[in-house]
């Protein structure tokens, strides 16, 4: 039986799909030197912000700038330690204008709870919960220094974990500081909503990065990984990217204080 093709569907005049665009903002990225940092600005910069590349090591910042601008994007790359609070607040005080920042720069020790170390667990603390918090404050006094942020709203982004939700065996140090800033997100977006800042966080399974690959770095640590997420694989860097473009978007212009897990369903067992 012959069938009429199907009629082409557009939205009601009155609606109007939010974009999911960047152009004209100008984000700051954390951590952007390798791995999901690199890959957040790099999605960030092909959605049409101007990215600040923020870490440590130069040649790594450079190697993402690179990729940025081959590809047709636009970045300036900005050496900074996000544990000298002194240096970090300089920085993010001498941009002329903030409008997204990534809290991403992020480390892990996995060893036993008995065996932590004073200087491990100094380190964790220092840079996944203090150098969050003081990133984030030194960002939104930023964003709040512009007298138009009500009207042009800002969004801070805080790159958490599947372990911010859970426990695991040799991670007691990571997951306290990934439940720590859990709290940080919420607490943030509920202080900020009526300044029009929203605040959200980002929760990645294992993902194939520099860092995972250090700590999953045999087959046996690979397949006890993968039998833990009910899709099976590890979790790809694109994956995060377009979590971050989305959440920093105008598409998400109602969502503040909450999570986004990106576990291929870890944490739903």
């Amino acid at each position: 039986m012959h069938r009429s093709p199907e009629p082409h569907f557009t939205l009601p005049e009155a609606l109007k799909l939010p974009s999911f665009r960047l152009d004209g903002k100008i984000a700051l990225v954390t951590g952007a030197g390798r791995g999901l940092g690199a890959a957040i600005a790099a999605g960030f910069a092909e959605s049409g912000a101007d990215v600040v590349l923020l870490g440590r090591t130069r040649e790594h910042l450079d190697e993402t700038y690179a990729q940025i601008r081959n590809s047709g994007g636009r970045a300036t790359v900005c050496p900074c330690d996000v544990t000298d609070d002194g240096a970090i607040r300089k920085a993010i005080a001498s941009l002329p204008v903030l409008d997204i920042v990534v809290n991403n720069a992020g480390t892990n020790f996995p060893e036993p709870f008995v065996k932590v170390s004073d200087d491990h667990l100094d380190t964790m603390l220092d840079l996944n919960v203090r150098a969050y918090f003081v990133v984030a404050q030194a960002a939104v006094q930023k964003m709040l220094a512009d007298p138009g942020r009500k009207l042009n709203g800002g969004v801070v982004l805080n790159i958490s974990s599947q372990m911010g939700h859970v426990g695991s065996p040799n991670r007691t140090v990571y997951c306290m500081t990934k439940h720590a800033i859990e709290g940080l997100t919420k607490a943030m977006a509920v202080e900020l909503a009526s300044q029009g800042i929203r605040v959200n966080s980002i929760g990645p399974t294992f993902a194939d990065t520099p860092l995972v690959r250090r700590i999953v770095d045999t087959p046996e640590k690979r397949e006890f990984i993968t039998s833990r997420i009910p899709m099976g694989t590890l979790c790809r860097v694109e994956d995060i990217m377009a979590a971050a473009v989305y959440l920093a978007s105008p598409a998400a212009a109602m969502i503040t204080g909450t999570h986004l897990l990106v576990d291929g369903g870890w944490t739903a067992q």
